[in-house]
């Protein structure tokens, strides 16, 4: 099955409204907020972290970039470093390089996630759904009382 498949079945078991969309092919998240026509501010994107505790996801919006030293701070870990493209090939073998959606704590993945909190103060959530075409728009709320995140500040705005 799938990864798209898993989390609609997923969503719709939890009884969520969602939108799935599919739009033309893009890399960023800037780029996939601008073919959804959402803002970059509630367009999630997803970071794959490595300390010594082991991987975390990271999600903030797509407008905002990972501050390490905040997370670094904020984990107490001095070995904190982004995932590699072979570790995320081996962490997320059902999602396209770099297209993971934000369900981990148990929910699709078994990592750990910690959001910036801009991020929260947007009244719906879009994100990849384990491919560069597919993308599922739900209530942020929602996305929130699902995954349970560990809410910190890590990002800054885009240059």
């Amino acid at each position: 099955m799938k990864i798209l498949d898993k989390l609609i079945s997923f969503l719709e078991m939890k009884g969520v409204a969602y939108k799935h969309d599919r739009h033309p092919l893009s890399y960023t998240a800037r780029e996939t907020a601008q073919a959804e026509h959402v803002s970059p501010r509630c367009f999630a994107k997803v970071v794959i972290l490595h300390s010594e505790d082991g991987y975390a996801m990271a999600v903030l919006s797509a407008d905002r970039i990972v501050d390490l030293d905040e997370l670094r701070a904020a984990f107490g870990s001095r070995h904190l470093r982004l995932a590699t493209e072979r570790e995320l090939e081996e962490l997320f073998p059902e999602c396209e390089l770099g297209a993971m959606p934000p369900f981990g704590n148990g929910t699709l993945f078994d990592l750990p996630v910690f959001v910036d909190g801009l991020l929260l103060a947007e009244e719906t959530i879009c994100f990849n759904a384990g491919t560069h075409r597919d993308s599922i728009q739900m209530a942020t709320e929602d996305w929130e009382q699902l995954v349970k995140p560990s809410v910190l500040a890590f990002a800054h705005a885009a240059g």
